[in-house]
């Protein structure tokens, strides 16, 4: 028997993430979150009854280490975090606390028997790009921004436990990601609110910032194989698609596939926190996965049909 911990499980790819491991009955898990922008109803029921939810905080060790000594978790997927670009560059101070959350996790993992922890990085590690695609090995960390800096501080801790402990490790890059549970705050989610209502799109300057989007499924699948099949042990791996894309064009896809009236409207450039390009190289999730990512055009119709599903 697997027993599990999911941090941040009710926000959006961390619950996605919990839900199939729930399929498992070999697993038992427990999903943690402070609820600051994740949703209880994300949280899985458990289709074997074997998913347990406790509102906590991580970055307490009060909280978080009576759930450790209670349930002496085999594996830890820690993905709670602050997130999105505005509310990161509007609170950094909250961002760089979650820096006493991952040394929660790692000082308890390593005292308790944890065997793996599974680390939720982010391709803001990267900062601007210096080559592309974004190679884990070959291309350096320039992490300017809280977040970032956060993040590369995460994946820096990951490594000194096992070099110092033994605490084995997983780090996942996660690229520009979307499903059903996103919040309304991401691009996608964003733009398609827009389109539905026939609302101004809005773009940050010309829009010709370059990013990849990745499908829930296919981020949760890497992610699970590398899980069951004790793969990337020790390592990085990019999680995301290597199809790039401009801003503009994303908002011209929605409106095309929505068939929205909406105007694409122009802003002035954000003044940090927009990179430029965003594209990894994506081949060690590819070997994972085992099949192709679901195309963009595919996903956003997903997304318009179980959206019109809730509206209806």
């Amino acid at each position: 028997m697997n027993r599990i911990l999911v941090s941040g499980g009710a926000g959006f790819i961390a619950s996605e993430l919990a839900e199939k491991l729930s399929h498992n009955e070999a697993n038992r898990i427990v999903v943690v979150d402070n609820l600051q922008t994740g949703l209880r109803e994300n949280v899985p029921q458990g289709k074997h009854d074997n998913v347990h939810f406790i509102k906590c905080d991580v970055n307490s060790w009060r909280d978080i280490s009576s759930v450790f000594f209670a349930y002496r978790f085999n594996y830890v997927f820690h993905y709670a975090a602050t997130v999105g670009v505005q509310r990161t560059i509007d609170n950094p101070v909250m961002v760089l606390n979650d820096i006493n959350g991952i040394r929660n996790i790692l000082d308890l993992s390593k005292n308790t028997g944890v065997k793996r922890v599974y680390f939720s990085s982010s391709s803001e590690v990267y900062g601007e790009p210096v080559e592309i695609p974004q190679n884990e090995l070959t291309t350096p960390l320039n992490s300017k921004l809280p977040y970032a800096i956060v993040k590369n501080i995460g994946e820096a801790y990951l490594r000194s436990y096992w070099q110092e402990f033994g605490l084995e490790y997983t780090v996942f890059r996660f690229f520009n990601t979307y499903g059903a549970r996103q919040s309304p705050d991401f691009v996608i989610s964003k733009f398609l609110r827009a389109a539905e209502l026939g609302e101004d799109i809005t773009v940050y300057g010309e829009g010709l910032q370059t990013r990849t989007f990745c499908y829930i499924d296919d981020n949760v699948d890497a992610c699970l194989a590398a899980f069951y099949e004790n793969q990337v042990v020790n390592d990085v791996v990019n999680i995301g698609s290597n199809k790039e894309m401009t801003i503009i064009e994303l908002a011209q896809k929605i409106v095309e596939i929505t068939g929205s009236s909406s105007r694409i409207v122009h802003l002035p450039p954000l003044e940090e926190g927009d990179m430029t390009r965003r594209m990894p190289d994506n081949s060690k999730m590819m070997q994972l996965l085992g099949r192709d990512l679901l195309p963009l055009e595919d996903g956003i119709r997903r997304l318009v049909e179980a959206r019109s599903g809730i509206l209806g």
